[in-house]
């Protein structure tokens, strides 16, 4: 590891602000020395100075690139409407990147950030956090050794809440399920789904301007399903106001002999069903705890939150620099995890069964009839 980094950030105070902890992990990175922060915003950028602790202050993101030349930038906001455009402008100058999720609004948007990495050999790191959890590998390794048996479904769900569930949730949190069907199934091959306005198919008069620079937007229902190598199906639904308590969302991977369930975060809950029912049908038959140490057993970890995902993430971004390597959850992942969403409006928009890669780069909503 080389001796010092030095990080930047960019933040934009009331329109997504500084994401989900990604600008202060830094402090937490002792090979990182955060030099500068940017938001045009004069008064969020004052208030971020102090939590940062850095004296260099810039209400030009471009500005500070140029003069502080980091070897690396948090891009924290959550609203992805400027994402495209400052990738771009980032790693055009070599600077690596730790952006906010989801990647971004469109997938013209995302092969224009995928380009600009490989023009310049920038590694880019998203922050899906449930991606870098200790207990991925144990699951994964339940799979491989095939005491699910044949996986032969994963079923994924939003937040389902009373203002975002449907479109919005599909797009702002229904990323991570996707980076999760990805994780544990492999590529989708093709996508089929339904988004339904009021029990109705959506029509162009149901077009709305998202939120959190989404662009457009519509559906209070989504389902979709996708088609995964092996003859595996995958599922993702989100309804308006049909959130539980507690949340349903996360991921169930389905097996012949069993079926887990995950949720998200750092360190989610992770459960394990020896059972070919998927309900405990067999009598004595127990849920199984899922630690980052095992099977029922001991959790060795503490609970950090997200904050300690966000570490997990900068600091294999730091590995992939050196190693010359993608990010675990690189560009390409978000580029794919946006290709699901946009997949679900184009099924919707077609009629039918869409296949990647897409051919419609741009918001299938834009072209909607009716």
């Amino acid at each position: 590891m080389r001796k010092k980094y030095r990080a930047a950030v960019i933040g934009r105070t009331g329109r997504g602000d500084f994401g989900h902890g990604i600008d202060v992990v830094w402090k937490d990175v002792p090979e990182v020395e955060l030099v500068a922060v940017a938001d045009d915003d004069k008064a969020g950028l004052r208030k971020a100075a102090e939590r940062l602790g850095v004296e260099q202050t810039f209400t030009d993101y471009r500005e500070m690139l140029d003069k502080v030349k980091p070897d690396v930038v948090s891009i924290c906001q959550r609203w992805v409407d400027k994402h495209r455009e400052m990738v771009v402008e980032t790693a055009q100058r070599g600077i690596h990147i730790y952006l906010e999720k989801p990647l971004c609004p469109t997938l013209s948007d995302a092969d224009e950030m995928v380009a600009a990495c490989e023009r310049s050999h920038v590694k880019l790191a998203l922050a899906h956090q449930t991606r870098y959890s200790p207990k991925i590998p144990v699951i994964k390794e339940l799979l491989e050794s095939g005491k699910l048996g044949r996986i032969v479904e994963l079923r994924g769900r939003g937040k389902e809440d009373a203002q975002r569930g449907g479109g919005e949730d599909t797009w702002v949190l229904g990323s991570h399920i996707m980076d999760l069907i990805r994780t544990f199934g492999g590529e989708p091959e093709w996508c089929l789904a339904s988004v339904t306005q009021e029990g109705r198919a959506i029509q162009a008069s149901d077009v709305i301007e998202g939120n959190e620079g989404l662009g457009p937007l519509a559906g209070d229902a989504v389902r979709a399903m996708y088609g995964l190598p092996g003859g595996v199906t995958a599922h993702f639904s989100s309804y308006r106001g049909a959130g539980g308590n507690p949340s349903r969302f996360g991921l169930e991977i389905c097996g012949t002999a069993g079926v887990i369930r995950l949720a998200t975060g750092y360190l989610p809950q992770a459960r394990w069903l020896e059972d070919a029912s998927w309900a405990s049908a067999a009598e004595g038959t127990p849920w199984k705890d899922i630690t980052s140490a095992g099977v029922d057993v001991d959790e060795p970890l503490r609970d950090g939150g997200a904050q300690a995902g966000n570490l997990l993430a900068v600091k294999d971004l730091l590995a992939a620099i050196e190693e010359e390597r993608q990010p675990l959850n690189s560009v390409y992942d978000g580029r794919a995890d946006v290709e699901m969403i946009v997949a679900t409006f184009e099924a919707q928009r077609r009629g039918g069964l869409v296949r990647f890669p897409l051919e419609n780069r741009v918001n299938p909503l834009t072209r909607l009839t009716g």
